[in-house]
């Protein structure tokens, strides 16, 4: 199984004015590196929680088609494509009618109807992730509170430092953070 992003998000959940208010940044001589730890910060909730904040596309590719997959990364909004090289290296495309869709977190897919038998990553499947509307509040909340830590904690140093992430921290992500076993 590989997960890879086709289109990134559109902007970040968070804009740079936003940010520079929440750190109390005044000038424009860090703009460039304010951006980069919103971009780090958000990565790292998203990576964290299994979630896409912004909508974006990613593809999904599996060598066979579980009964019922759980897709990686949610809220999961659509199915854009679904197409299965065969074993001949035919391609097939997958409609609406071939699988069943639940979106959400988690996003789940279940094939309705026999799929041809795939070839090794032979199946791949699109989907669009993100949350639809706005942003939670505690979400919003940890990328600042994430970012604020990395902006703190920038200098290098001759000791290894772990970063001072606030303890509310894992409070703010945790109703959306899925566990994995």
């Amino acid at each position: 199984m590989s997960l890879t992003l086709i289109t990134p998000p559109a902007a970040e959940p968070i804009n740079l004015a936003d940010m520079k208010a929440h750190l109390r940044v005044t000038h424009s001589d860090e703009d460039a590196l304010i951006t980069g730890l919103i971009i780090a910060a958000v990565r790292a909730i998203e990576a964290r929680c299994g979630i896409a904040m912004m909508a974006q596309q990613w593809r999904l590719r599996l060598d066979e088609m579980p009964r019922c997959l759980t897709l990686p990364i949610g809220p999961v909004s659509a199915i854009d494509a679904i197409n299965v090289t065969d074993i001949a290296g035919t391609d097939h495309s997958i409609g609406a009618g071939g699988y069943a869709f639940a979106p959400g977190k988690p996003g789940r897919l279940r094939a309705d109807t026999p799929w041809p038998q795939a070839a090794l990553g032979g199946i791949t499947i699109d989907f669009t992730a993100g949350f639809d509307g706005a942003i939670p509040a505690p979400l919003l909340q940890a990328i600042k509170m994430l970012c604020g830590a990395f902006y703190e904690q920038r200098e290098s140093t001759s000791e290894i430092r772990r970063y001072a992430i606030p303890e509310s921290f894992n409070a703010l992500i945790a109703p959306y953070w899925e566990m994995r076993l």
